[in-house]
Order: structure tokens, then sequence, then C-alpha cells
């Protein structure tokens, strides 16, 4: 794998810009500015980078609730997601969706999802449209080690080997399902060992190693638009805070914790950039500033936006093809 230092700049800017938006999402929910729930990508951000990175604009993605960091990779806009968080108007829902229901068709986010392993299903969806279509698009379907044993998961992956789709599973398994550890839901020690009952490639990776990530995605994409069908993608990873803020994590030992933050990807990232000679810690540095000023004016453009008003409770909740039913 050859990559040019441009585009490894970029996505270590992409995983600062995640690591940057999620904690800023903490500060602000923990002061109450932010409603509902909020479930943070920290720890994780080499997944979404090194995945997305491989694809073109008019791919697709299915997310989690677990999401912003999916939303950023593909080209989500900082404002109208800050905004969304808010519940403002100018939100990328226009403030019914929250932190777990970001979309945006236009560059291929076909939504997070509050539902576990609702995305599987989509992706699906989103293949077969491909197929049927003739293009040489891909969906990336991200999702947790726990909806593996969602029934969602399985038709998804059996529909997709079946019929060839060019759907790339990229199973983020962070050791726990809420709170619960993977080895007390499953037998199996690889999640990437339940591609087999498909017959398709399975590959277990650190998912804190973007060039990992990157490399292995890289392939499953190649094979996807090759119309050789989908690849389940494990990556290995851990969420710093709790499964959502507010979640006392009494379950994890401190010392787990303290084995994963020494492999902290954004600190590993920039450790590469150095010692690579890709960036010099002042240039670090700059980008760190850079990034965070445009985290600042997206906070400053969600509180400055308006509530959506009462009237909009209703609007914009139904599709146009099911009124069009209707009238019918």
């Amino acid at each position: 794998m050859k990559l040019s230092n441009e585009k490894i700049l970029s996505m270590y800017e992409n995983m600062l810009k995640i690591r940057k938006f999620e904690e800023r999402a903490m500060i602000l929910f923990s002061e109450g500015q932010i409603p509902g729930f909020v479930h943070l990508y920290i720890g994780e951000e080499a997944v979404a980078t090194g995945a997305c990175a491989n694809l073109n604009e008019d791919d697709f993605i299915t997310s989690t609730h677990r999401g912003h960091g999916h939303i950023v990779s593909k080209g989500g806009d900082l404002n109208l997601m800050m905004a969304e968080l808010f519940g403002k108007e100018t939100g990328y829902c226009k403030g019914k969706g929250g932190s777990m229901h970001i979309a945006d068709a236009t560059k291929g986010i076909l939504g997070a999802n509050g539902i576990v392993g609702a995305g599987h299903n989509i992706a699906a969806g989103a293949g077969l449209s491909a197929k049927y279509r003739g293009t040489e698009q891909v969906c990336v379907c991200f999702f947790g080690d726990a909806s593996t044993n969602q029934s969602t998961f399985h038709e998804s992956m059996n529909l997709s080997s079946i019929w060839k789709l060019p759907v790339v599973y990229v199973c983020e398994n962070n050791g726990y399902g809420i709170s619960m550890s993977q080895e007390r839901q499953m037998a199996v020690k690889n999640i990437s060992d339940r591609a087999t009952a498909y017959n398709i490639p399975g590959v277990t990776v650190d998912g804190n190693d973007v060039f990992a990530v990157y490399e292995a995605v890289e392939e499953a994409v190649k094979r996807a638009r090759k119309q050789q069908g989908p690849t389940l993608v494990e990556c290995k990873t851990y969420r710093h805070r709790g499964h959502f803020e507010g979640d006392p994590t009494i379950y994890r030992a401190a010392s787990e914790l303290q084995e994963w933050l020494e492999k902290d990807p954004v600190k590993r990232m920039e450790s590469f950039l150095v010692e690579n000679k890709v960036a010099t810690l002042e240039e670090i540095e700059a980008l760190i500033n850079k990034i965070e000023t445009e985290v600042s004016n997206a906070v400053k453009f969600a509180q400055d936006s308006p509530y959506p008003a009462v009237e909009q409770a209703v609007q914009d909740i139904f599709s146009d093809i099911v009124e069009e039913v209707k009238i019918r």
C-alpha cells in the first residue's frame, strides 16, 4: 500500500475533525445544551476514516446510533450536524432527528439509526439498487459487534452473498454491546468468522490503525466494484467513553481503559506523521487549531439558529411517496 502524504494528511485531518467534534459535543451535553442521548465515537476514529477514505462521492454508507464519525468521514457538514444535535431548525433533519438520526442522501449518507442493526438491510437495499442500475457504486455498512446477533445482520449477509451485492460490512467491534462484553454474548472470538457461513471473505484488523482499516476496506471495495460480492471486515477498537454520555461504565476495569488509551488512534497517527516526516509538530498544532476553529464556528452556528416552530412538528415526517399513495 502506497499513499501520498496528501492522502495521509487528509486522513489525519478527518480523524482530528471527528475527535474535536465529539469532545465538544461531550462538553455541551454535560452543560445541558444538547438534548436527548449522545453516543460518542471517541477512540474509534480510525475505522470510519480508513473505510470512507476508499469511497467516491456517489458511494453509500449506513450508520448507527454512534454515527458522528461516519457522517464526518463521508463529508457531512459540521454546522448542520451540530445544529441537529442542538435540535435546531437549521440541522440536517430540521432538529427532529437529533444525534442518532442524521442523514444526507446527497452525500450517500443513508442515515444514522437509533435501532440496533437497522442499517444492515438498508445497506443490502443500496447494494441491490447499484447492481440493478449497473453502476460501480458500493455501500459500506457500519455496525457494532452486538448487532451481529440480530436477524437483520444474517438476513442482509445472506442476500448480499447470494446476489453478490456491492456491500462492504464493517463491524466496529469495541468489545461491548451496551454493558455486555463480547465473550458473554457470542461464542466466536472473531466476528469475521461469521463470514464463513455465507461463503464470503472475512478479515479482522486492528481498528485503531487507520492504515490497516484502509487496506482491508480497499480490497473489499475493489471486490465489490468488480461485482464479486460482499466482504465482512471486523475492526477491533474501543470507545473511550461509555455506551452513552452518563453511562457509569462500572462493567469495565480502569486498567482495561488505560490499556486502550495507550493505543489511541489519533495519537498513533500523530506519531506516524512525525516519525515519517509527513508533518512537523508545528504543522500538526496548526491543523489542530484549524479544526478547533471549525468546530467552534459550528457550535456558534447551532447556538444562533432558531428552534423549529411548533407548527412544524408534523411536517417532513412522512415521505412524498407515502402521501402520493394515500391520495390515490
